[in-house]
C-alpha cells in the first residue's frame, strides 16, 4: 500500500525523504505542496527534481478522506462526514465567526468514554484515527474553503483548531501529537499554540505527556463540581478523580501557551445546574473545595455549553434563565465565565452533537442505557 504523507510531521516527512535518498529542504518543499497549496497530484509540484516526483508517484500519496456528506447551516456552520473505512463515518465543523474560523476536529471513530451527554459517546468505539486521519480533516476543510471563499494566497480558512470533534484525543495520544506538530508548523498550517486547543474528558497520565511533548491550549470536559456528580456523568473519573486531574491542570500551566485551563461545563437541566451545583464549582477552582484543597487556586476560565438533546440521552437542557443564574454567582466570585452560543445545531453539528457512523466495538451503549441519572427537583435548583 502506498505511504500516506499526511501521516507525517515535518521531522517525519524528512526522515522518509532521506530514506529515499533525498536531503532535508526537499521534505520542506514537499510539506508547503502538501499543506500551504493543498496540492495530492506530484506532477503538479513543479519545484521537485523529476526523479524524486517519480519516486513519490511510485509509492506514496497524498490520501484524502472520501467525504460522504455536506451540510451547510444556516448560520454558515459547515459539517462534513467522512468515510474512515470498514463501515465507520467521522465528522468535522467549521464555524465561522467575524474574527476567526474554527475547526472541530475528530480524533477517533467513537469514543470508548461514555460521557453521559454525548451523543458520540452513545455510539460507542471502533478505533483511534491515524495521524494522515486527522490531518485530512483539516486538509480538506481548508483548501475546500479557500476555493469556496475566494481566499487569496497566504489567506486562511482556518484560524482556529478544537480537537473536540468525535473521540477522546489524549487515548490516541501517538497520532495525535504528529497532527498537532503539522497544524503548527510554519511550513503548514503555521497555526499558534494558543490557537489550537486540545479537549479532554481527563486522562491525567497524557496531559502530563502532551505538557512536554507538544503544550498547546487546554480544556476539560468538567460538567460536575464533585466527584460523586462526576463519576455519574464522565465515567473516566473513576479512574482520575478531580484531586488528580486539577493538580494535573496546574502542572500542565508550567508550559501552556495561556495562562489559563479552559473548564467545559454542559448545562444538564435538574443534574449539575443547581446553584448548589455553582458554589461548589467555585470552590472547587479555588482551591477551597476537599477535592482541590491539596491543589489550590487552579487559573481558568468557565465555558457553559447548553446540551443538545439527542435520542436516548434521558437528559434535557438547562433553561436559559437558569443558565444566566448559574453564570452570575462564577462571575460574582471573579470567575471569567462565558455561555456558549450553538451553532450549527439544525444540522446536527453543535456541542456533543457529533455521532457519524461507528461500528461499536464496546456495546458501551447498552451500559449507558441502563444507569439512571439523579435529577434534582426544580424548587431546589435556586436559592
Amino acid at each position: 500500500m502506498a505511504v500516506n504523507l499526511l501521516d507525517f510531521d515535518l521531522d517525519g516527512l524528512a526522515a522518509y525523504c532521506e530514506r529515499l535518498g533525498e536531503k532535508r529542504f526537499r521534505a520542506v518543499q514537499l510539506f508547503r505542496w502538501i499543506h500551504q497549496r493543498g496540492a495530492a497530484d506530484f506532477a503538479l509540484m513543479s519545484d521537485l527534481a523529476k526523479t524524486l516526483r517519480d519516486k513519490l508517484a511510485a509509492q506514496a500519496e497524498v490520501r484524502a478522506l472520501p467525504v460522504v456528506s455536506e451540510h451547510v447551516s444556516a448560520d454558515g456552520t459547515v459539517k462534513w462526514l467522512f468515510d474512515v473505512g470498514d463501515g465507520n463515518a467521522v465528522e468535522a465543523v467549521f464555524i465561522p465567526e467575524d474574527d476567526r474560523g474554527t475547526l472541530c476536529v475528530s480524533s477517533q471513530a467513537g469514543c470508548a468514554v461514555g460521557c453521559r451527554f454525548c451523543s458520540t459517546g452513545h455510539q460507542g468505539f471502533s478505533r483511534n484515527l491515524a495521524t494522515g486521519e486527522i490531518v485530512a480533516q483539516l486538509w480538506h476543510a481548508e483548501h475546500a474553503l479557500r476555493r469556496r471563499l475566494g481566499l487569496a494566497a497566504g489567506e486562511r480558512a482556518v484560524t482556529n483548531v478544537v480537537m473536540m470533534g468525535m473521540g477522546e484525543p489524549l487515548q490516541n495520544y501517538a497520532a495525535l501529537v504528529p497532527a498537532l506538530r503539522t497544524m503548527l508548523d510554519d511550513h503548514g498550517y503555521g497555526l499558534s499554540r494558543r490557537r489550537v486547543t486540545v479537549s479532554t474528558s481527563g486522562v491525567v497520565p497524557m496531559i502530563d505527556r502532551l505538557r512536554d511533548d507538544c503544550p498547546v491550549a487546554l480544556a476539560v470536559s468538567l460538567h460536575a463540581p464533585d466527584d460523586a456528580l462526576r463519576d455519574e456523568l464522565v465515567p473516566l473519573n473513576r479512574k482520575y478523580p478531580l484531586a488528580e486531574l486539577l493538580a494535573a491542570c496546574r502542572r500542565y500551566l508550567e508550559r501552556a501557551p495561556r495562562d489559563f485551563v479552559t473548564f467545559e461545563y454542559c448545562m444538564l437541566d435538574g443534574v449539575n445546574d443547581s446553584d448548589a451545583h455553582a458554589r461548589a464549582l467555585v470552590a472547587l477552582v479555588e482551591g477551597r473545595a476537599q477535592a482541590s484543597r491539596a491543589v489550590g487556586r487552579v487559573p481558568c476560565k468557565l465555558n457553559l455549553i447548553p446540551f443538545n438533546p439527542f435520542p436516548a440521552s434521558g437528559l434535557k437542557r438547562s433553561p436559559a434563565a437558569r443558565v444566566q443564574a448559574f453564570a452570575r454567582i462564577l462571575q460574582d466570585a471573579g470567575i471569567v465565565t462565558t455561555v456558549r452560543k450553538t451553532r450549527g445545531d439544525d444540522i446536527d453539528a453543535a456541542c456533543g452533537q457529533l455521532a457519524g457512523e461507528v461500528r461499536d466495538r464496546t456495546r458501551v451503549h447498552e451500559r449507558l442505557r441502563r444507569v439512571p441519572i439523579r435529577v434534582v427537583p426544580a424548587a431546589a435548583r435556586a436559592g
